[in-house]
């Protein structure tokens, strides 16, 4: 009987409870749902190399007026609209380029040529 009236007693206290606390992760479920949305959507695409650390070269609409050259090189990609314009300019010649044994380049003036 005793332990029935101690447990009647006994009060939880709310004062100190965070209303909060039960949301407080819920920024770190959407973004993990949002990466998983990204992955599935590059796995159905079959474009799962733009997460992956290789280098890729990806050609949308070969042969056509629009078309569009996405280059992936490291974590820089980059995308290319290719138009069918054809430009035409005039100038002199500068130098010469040399490529070194190390892969360096040398830029030799045209002066120094002759």
């Amino acid at each position: 009987m005793r332990y029935m009236k101690h447990r009647r007693k006994k009060k939880i206290d709310y004062e100190n409870d965070d209303p909060m606390s039960g949301v407080a992760n819920l920024f770190d479920v959407a973004m993990i749902f949002a990466i998983g949305l990204l992955v599935v959507a590059l796995t159905h695409f079959n474009l799962i190399e733009l997460i992956s650390d290789e280098d890729v070269t990806i050609v949308k609409n070969p042969d056509k007026e629009n078309m569009e050259v996405i280059i992936k090189h490291d974590k820089k990609i980059e995308k290319l609209n290719l138009t069918q314009d054809v430009v035409t300019t005039s100038g002199t010649k500068f130098g010469t380029i040399y490529e070194t044994d190390s892969g360096g380049w040398v830029l030799v003036k045209d002066e120094f040529n002759k």
